[in-house]
C-alpha cells in the first residue's frame, strides 16, 4: 500500500508516457489501477493485427486506429474519472518541444529504437525532468531511472548497434539463414521493387550459362532485371528466379578456389521444381482474394508456422513477383522492404528459402523468417506487464523524491541465486558524456578534402543524433537547418555543404572549435577538430574518427554457426553486474554474465546493455 505521501504525489502527478506499445499497454493500464489522475500519452504508430496478441488494450475493429487514442478510450471504460490525453504523433515534432515537457513530473519511456530514446533523454535533461527508461527483448527487461544531476543519462553509456555482415558472405558463401534472408531483403527485393539504379551486388548481367532462362537470351549486356515491353509477369519471374537462382550460382561453382572448403552450393532452376504446366502457364492463383495482395492466400497457404517446401517456396516467390508487378505495380521503384508488407515479407521468406535449399542450409516458416528479417525477437507479454509494474514503482520514487531507493532493475530470464529481478542502485553522470557534462568532442579529419556534408550526416546526425543541427565557429554560422529558414540562406548553406572543410567562409582547420547545436533538443556540444592526412579505409571507413563519443558496440560474429532460426542480426552484449545487493545486502560480490540480443523493432523495446558497475560510481 502506498503511504499516504506517496498517494497525495501520485493523485497529484501529471504523467508523460511516450509509447503505446507492448509495454505501453500495460503501463497505461498500471498507472490507472495505481490512482495516477492525469496522463499524456504520445505514439505515432497505429494498431496491428500482430500486435493484438500481446497488447491487450486493442482489439480486432480496433486494427488500422491510433494505438494512443484506442489505449486511452480502452482505459476511460474502467477509470472514467481520470484525464488521459492522446496524441497521434511523433514524439520528435516540433510540438514537442522543451516547454512541452517542462509540464510534467515525469517521463515515463515505453519506446522501439534508440533514436526516439535519445531525443526524448535530450529533453528531459533541457526540462530537468525525471526519465524513467525501460525496454524488454523476449525473457528480458530492464528498468532505469535518469534525474538530471543525480543519475547518469541514457546516453551515459554505449549503446547496441546492429550487426552487419561482410558483402562477400552475403553474395557469395551463406552459412545461416539469416544471411540468405539479408541477400533476399537487401539485394533481391532491393533490385526488383526499390531504386533500380542503385549500387548492388547483385549479378545483373546475362552469362554463358544462362540457357535455362525464360528468355533464352545470351546478350551478355543486358541487365536481366529490366522487363522488356513483350514480357509477362509470368515469364518475367521465371526468367529472374532462374538468373539468379541458377545461371548466378553456375557462375559462382566456376571459381574452384572457392569451394575447396566448402560445400559447392547446387543450382536451381523452375524447370527442376515445378511440372510443365505450372511452368509454361504460371501458377494458377484464386480469384476470391482479399483487399490485400498475398501469394499465400491466392495459393491456398495457411499456416504461417509451417516450413514450405522447395516447390511451394517456388510457387510463392513467381506468384509474389507476379502479384507486385499486376496489383502493385504504381508502387515498383520506389518499394523498400517492410516487415508490415505480407507480399514483400511472403517473397523474402520464398526467396530465401531457396537460397538456403541451394547452399544446403535448413527451410524455415514464414514466422521465423519475418522475425529475422524484421529484426524481431517476439515480445512475451508477462515480460511487458512485469516492466511496465516496474517502471510505476520508479515513478512513485521520483514523485516522493526518494532518491536513495531509486533503483536500476533487470529482469532475467533464468534466476540468479533465487532472484528473477535483480535491482542495481543508479550510477553517477559519465563525466565524458557529451550529452549531460558537456564534454568537448575531437574529431580526426582530413580538413583539405572532406566536405562539410560528410561532417554534418557522418558525425553530426549519425553519430550525435541531432535532427536540426546548427554549426558555429566561433560567433560565424557556418551551417543550420530549420523551417523558418528563407530561401537565401538555404540556398548559401546548400553551397557550404559541397565545400571542403577548408574551403568554407570562415575555414575549418587544425585546431578549430565547433559548436553543435540542436535548437529543438536544446543540446549544444563543442568539436575540437584535428587535420588528419590518411585513414584505414577498412577500419575508419568515414574518413573520419570521432573521440569522446559513446558510440555504438558491435560483437564480433562468433566463428561457429549458430542456429538459422535465431535472430542475430542485432548485436549480442555481454556485460557484468557487479557487487548487486539483494534486499539484505547478503549478495555482494556476485558476477552476473548475461549475453543480450538486442533488436531494434516496434515489436519490442531495445534493450539497453547491462551496466559494468565496476567501472562507474554510484549515486551516495
Amino acid at each position: 500500500m502506498a503511504s499516504t505521501s506517496q498517494s497525495e504525489a501520485i493523485k497529484g502527478a501529471k504523467v508523460l508516457m511516450v509509447g503505446a506499445g507492448g509495454i505501453g499497454c500495460e503501463l497505461l493500464k498500471t498507472l490507472a489501477l495505481s490512482g495516477f489522475q492525469d496522463i499524456h500519452i504520445i505514439d505515432m504508430d497505429t494498431i496491428e493485427v500482430s500486435n493484438l496478441n500481446r497488447q491487450f488494450l486493442f482489439r480486432q475493429s480496433h486494427v488500422g486506429q491510433s494505438k494512443a487514442k484506442v489505449a486511452r478510450e480502452a482505459v476511460l471504460k474502467f477509470r472514467p474519472r481520470i484525464n488521459i490525453t492522446a496524441y497521434h504523433a511523433n514524439v520528435k515534432d516540433p510540438q514537442f518541444n522543451v516547454e512541452f515537457f517542462q509540464q510534467f513530473n515525469v517521463v515515463l519511456n515505453g519506446l522501439d529504437n534508440l533514436d526516439a530514446r535519445r531525443h526524448v533523454n535530450r529533453l528531459c535533461l533541457a526540462a530537468e525532468v525525471p526519465l524513467v527508461e525501460s525496454g524488454t527483448t523476449g525473457f528480458l527487461g530492464q528498468v532505469t531511472v535518469h534525474v538530471k544531476g543525480q543519475t547518469e543519462c541514457y546516453e551515459c553509456q554505449p549503446k547496441p548497434t546492429p550487426k552487419t555482415y561482410p558483402v562477400c558472405t552475403i553474395t557469395s558463401t551463406p552459412s545461416k539463414f539469416v544471411h540468405c534472408i539479408v541477400w533476399a531483403k537487401e539485394l533481391l527485393f532491393a533490385k526488383l521493387f526499390g531504386d533500380k539504379n542503385q549500387d548492388n551486388d547483385l549479378n545483373v548481367r546475362h552469362s554463358s550459362n544462362n540457357s535455362e532462362e525464360g528468355n533464352g537470351s545470351s546478350d551478355a549486356s543486358k541487365d536481366v532485371f529490366e522487363r522488356s515491353p513483350h514480357e509477362s509477369s509470368d515469364q518475367y519471374a521465371r526468367k529472374i528466379y532462374d538468373h539468379v537462382f541458377g545461371s548466378n550460382i553456375v557462375a559462382a561453382l566456376s571459381n574452384e578456389e572457392t569451394w575447396k572448403n566448402r560445400r559447392r552450393p547446387r543450382p536451381i532452376y523452375v524447370s527442376d521444381v515445378l511440372p510443365e504446366e505450372e511452368r509454361n502457364g504460371g501458377v494458377q492463383s484464386e480469384d476470391a482474394m482479399g483487399s490485400i495482395p498475398s501469394a499465400m492466400e491466392s495459393l491456398g497457404l495457411k499456416n504461417p508456422q509451417e516450413i514450405w517446401s522447395l516447390s511451394e517456396n517456388t510457387r510463392v516467390f513467381l506468384e509474389a513477383v507476379k502479384l507486385f508487378f499486376e496489383k502493385r505495380e504504381k508502387e515498383i521503384g520506389n518499394l523498400t522492404f517492410d516487415k508490415d508488407d505480407q507480399l514483400a515479407v511472403e517473397f523474402v521468406t520464398a526467396a530465401a528459402n531457396i537460397r538456403a535449399s541451394s547452399f544446403g542450409i535448413p527451410l524455415q516458416s514464414l514466422f521465423e523468417a519475418k522475425g529475422i528479417a524484421g529484426n524481431i525477437v517476439h515480445a512475451v507479454a508477462t515480460t511487458n506487464a512485469i516492466i511496465a509494474g516496474l517502471i510505476v514503482i520508479e515513478a512513485i520514487k521520483v514523485l516522493s523524491g526518494d532518491s536513495k531507493n531509486y533503483r536500476m532493475t533487470y529482469c532475467l530470464e533464468h534466476p540468479n541465486r533465487k532472484m528473477m529481478l535483480m535491482p542495481v542502485e543508479p550510477f553517477e553522470a559519465n563525466r565524458s558524456c557529451y550529452v549531460c557534462s558537456e564534454t568537448p568532442l575531437l574529431l580526426e579529419v582530413n580538413t583539405a578534402t572532406t566536405k562539410l556534408r560528410d561532417v554534418i550526416e557522418k558525425v553530426v546526425k549519425s553519430k550525435l543524433g541531432m535532427n536540426l543541427p546548427l554549426v558555429m565557429q566561433g560567433s560565424t554560422l557556418i551551417y543550420e537547418e530549420g523551417d523558418d529558414l528563407d530561401a537565401d540562406m538555404v540556398a548559401n548553406y546548400a553551397i557550404n555543404l559541397d565545400k571542403a572543410l577548408t574551403e568554407l567562409p570562415t575555414p575549418v582547420t587544425n585546431g578549430t572549435a565547433l559548436s553543435v547545436e540542436d535548437l529543438q533538443q536544446e543540446l549544444t556540444c563543442n568539436i575540437n577538430i584535428k587535420h588528419r592526412d590518411e585513414f584505414d579505409e577498412e577500419k575508419e571507413p568515414d574518413g573520419m574518427v570521432l573521440t569522446g563519443w559513446s558510440g555504438p558496440t558491435t560483437k564480433p560474429e562468433k566463428s561457429n554457426p549458430s542456429s538459422n532460426g535465431e535472430s542475430s542480426s542485432a548485436a549480442g552484449v555481454k556485460r557484468k553486474l557487479e557487487e548487486i545487493s539483494d534486499l539484505n545486502g547478503k549478495n555482494k560480490g556476485i558476477a552476473l554474465e548475461v549475453e543480450v540480443n538486442v533488436e531494434d523493432d516496434d515489436d519490442v523495446s531495445v534493450l539497453a546493455e547491462f551496466p559494468e558497475t565496476n567501472k562507474k560510481t554510484r549515486v551516495q
